[in-house]
């Protein structure tokens, strides 16, 4: 448990190794593998940065996958004292599920590619899951980029188009079959694209 005096956030981030030719892949034919890795890992390092900048990090853990003794994971976890936990093998829906309910209270969990969360942001949504059962981050490409839940729920993510432009609307049908309420503080972005590099090359300059 994360709950003391400072409020802190139980945070979740989803995380792939950084392997070539197994992360960014539809980066590749504009970056090649190993640009698509450097990015995939800059990201991710991005990702932590926000994450140590609003919450304790005892109170984050970063769910591995493809390498779970990578390397850059036990770096970061050695660093940062941040928690490494496997993501088990079942479906995008179920380690979802599996993450949020291993926090044993109310927390958010998101992924690793997106340069428009922020401290700020992330505490807002943490504010609003105070008054409502669920929050998301929708994103521009019909997914979304944060979940937070109250309770966690498998239904919530069961029979998802994962990868589609139809994440977000099946997953707000899931929410309304639950008789929940939802909240989506904002619409942000994530790097999955090639158009999305020239967004990223902007917020470097």
């Amino acid at each position: 448990m994360c709950a003391d005096a400072r409020d802190d956030l139980p945070l979740a981030i989803l995380a792939k190794a950084p392997i070539p030719g197994m992360v960014k892949t539809r980066l590749i034919p504009t970056l090649g593998a190993e640009g698509a890795c450097r990015l995939h890992e800059r990201l991710l390092r991005q990702t932590l940065e926000v994450a140590l900048a609003t919450t304790s990090p005892r109170c984050i853990t970063l769910w591995t996958a493809l390498d779970h003794v990578h390397p850059l994971f036990l770096a970061l976890a050695d660093r940062h004292g941040i928690t490494l936990r496997a993501q088990p093998e079942v479906d995008l829906g179920g380690r979802m599920h599996h993450a949020l309910l291993a926090m044993g209270e109310p927390g958010l969990l998101i992924g690793s590619d997106c340069p428009a969360l922020t401290p700020a942001l992330l505490r807002r949504c943490q504010t609003e899951l105070a008054s409502v059962d669920a929050v998301f981050l929708p994103a521009e490409d019909g997914g979304f980029a944060l979940v937070g839940l109250n309770r966690p729920e498998a239904r919530l993510f069961a029979g998802i188009d994962w990868g589609t432009d139809r994440v977000m609307v099946q997953t707000r049908w899931r929410v309304a079959a639950l008789d929940w309420q939802l909240a989506c503080p904002a619409v942000v972005w994530d790097v999955d694209r090639p158009e999305d590099l020239s967004r990223l090359a902007d917020i470097d300059r």
